[in-house]
């Protein structure tokens, strides 16, 4: 988090929070809400300055409650998260992941896919989906233990079951599990909509 963000919570530490400004969509994108009705659905429009988004970026965090914010100074702007609370995408070098705030995927302890297709992993910085135009092949370089190419594996893999699957030099082997759409937020530990309290 900014120094200067920082200074302003101290400086100002009762400023209230704001829901329904802001969402991330599942492609890593931001978008701001000007009517304040991202709590009700809607697309919302896409921030474009780099500045902006890099200051977004830093100040990106979460409370004890799996609500999601960007720290906007002294104040909260609470986030609609569309997909998870990360966005991850291949490095430049295709040898690990990032997420979409830009900071490197250093450990994963648990991959999720769900019954439509996408894939999630738990990654030290939090829940994140990985980004679709990357998902090919990111599972071509997961292989599942001993050894097996993933894709293989996943044919036999059945509700309730897991396999191990790793990424040879770059992540160790964590457990697999199928989930439903419904169920990832929950089990991701994250608050897709918070909205205010009455």
């Amino acid at each position: 988090m900014d120094q200067s963000v920082k200074d302003a919570i101290a400086r100002w530490p009762d400023v209230p929070a704001v829901f329904g400004w802001l969402s991330l969509d599942g492609r890593g994108r931001w978008r701001l809400h000007p009517q304040g009705q991202a709590t009700q659905g809607g697309e919302g429009e896409s921030i474009t300055n780099t500045q902006i988004l890099e200051f977004i970026n830093r100040n990106y965090g979460h409370d004890d409650a799996g609500r999601w914010f960007f720290q906007n100074g002294p104040q909260r702007v609470f986030v609609r998260l569309d997909a998870a609370p990360f966005v991850l995408r291949l490095s430049d070098d295709n040898g690990h992941l990032v997420t979409h705030t830009n900071v490197p995927v250093e450990s994963i302890s648990g991959w999720w896919l769900d019954d439509a297709g996408q894939l999630y992993a738990m990654t030290q910085a939090g829940g994140g989906i990985v980004l679709d135009r990357d998902l090919p092949a990111l599972l071509e370089k997961l292989v599942a233990e001993p050894g097996k190419p993933l894709l293989d594996a996943l044919a036999d893999l059945a509700p309730g079951q897991s396999i191990a699957v790793s990424w040879p030099g770059a992540y160790p082997a964590a457990p697999l599990r199928p989930i439903t759409r419904q169920a990832v937020a929950q089990q991701l530990a994250f608050d897709p909509n918070p909205a205010a309290q009455p």
